[in-house]
C-alpha cells in the first residue's frame, strides 16, 4: 500500500542522516498517516489513510 494521503497525495520526501562527523546517508522522511471513516453521500462510510497534518486543517475549515 503507498504511503501517500488520500486527500492532498503527500508522500515520501527523501534527505540525508547527517552525522556528526557529517557523512550523510540517505533516509525518506514519511507522512504521518492515520486511517479515518469518512462517510459517503450515499449513506456508507469507507476508510481511507489521510495525513494527520491534512486531519488539522479539515478540522480547522469545519
Amino acid at each position: 500500500m503507498a504511503k501517500r494521503c488520500a486527500i492532498t497525495g503527500k508522500g515520501p520526501m527523501v534527505g540525508n542522516n547527517v552525522s556528526h562527523a557529517h557523512n550523510k546517508t540517505k533516509r525518506r522522511f514519511l507522512p504521518n498517516l492515520r486511517t479515518v471513516r469518512v462517510a459517503l453521500e450515499d449513506g456508507t462510510t469507507m476508510k481511507i489513510r489521510v495525513a494527520a497534518s491534512t486531519l488539522r486543517t479539515m478540522k480547522k475549515n469545519a
